[in-house]
């Protein structure tokens, strides 16, 4: 796999947007002869990390959903090398608006109790919502949910247990809590923090965003 030509056309952009390049140009970006350049590129296409659309003067090249996986992957095991933790787990994916559940849920004082217990904070009534690409799914799945929220009653109501493992957004540390559903959907963390992300981080729907595990 050509990771180096495929972060290349990433730095050209062409995981935003159609990336019109011909195979000279693209010789010229990655040192090498035009002939180079089209058998990188038809690799990378037969490997489906890149889709192109041939035009008159050129080509139009638009990287995959794959591809984009494989960088962030590539930027999952860079962030652990320099981190100097080699265990380092980053979860990525884009913000998106959840069903609004999380405020009354967060905000029950049988819930709240144990977060500031358990968690060390006292937490805003509100999740952020993140859905995961694939390769974070896969390290979610890996990931030991240790820390235990207990079900309970309340006004003759029953409130399910869940778990939730400590994060890291930029400066904020918070929690991914996951409520014990039979159906939960895998590819969605909910975090809770002792503040709004949203509004912290200034995040609006469709944000890409890294969630660091800490222990």
């Amino acid at each position: 796999m050509d990771i180096s030509s495929l972060k290349k056309l990433a730095l050209l952009g062409a995981h935003q947007k159609p990336l019109e390049l011909s195979s000279v140009e693209f010789a010229t970006y990655i040192d090498s002869s035009q002939q180079t350049a089209a058998r990188k590129l038809k690799a990378l296409e037969d490997e489906k990390l890149i889709s192109r659309k041939i035009l008159p003067d050129g080509q139009l090249i638009s990287m995959t959903k794959k591809g984009i996986e494989i960088l962030q992957k590539e930027l999952n095991d860079y962030q652990g090398i320099f981190s100097g933790n080699g265990n380092i787990r980053i979860l990525s994916g884009k913000t998106i608006t959840g069903l609004g559940e999380g405020q009354y849920y967060i905000s029950l004082e049988g819930y709240r109790k144990q977060f500031i217990e358990k968690l060390g904070f006292d937490p805003y009534p509100g999740t952020l919502n993140v859905r995961l690409d694939a390769n974070s799914i896969d390290i979610r799945k890996k990931i030991a949910q240790s820390i235990r929220i207990s079900g309970f009653t309340d006004q003759n109501r029953t409130f399910g247990k869940g778990s939730c493992f400590r994060v890291r957004i930029s400066d904020i540390e918070g929690a991914v809590i996951t409520p014990e559903r039979t159906h939960y959907p895998e590819d969605i963390i909910e975090i809770i923090a002792p503040v709004n992300l949203r509004e912290h981080l200034e995040l609006k729907d469709g944000t890409n965003i890294n969630v660091e595990v800490i222990k």
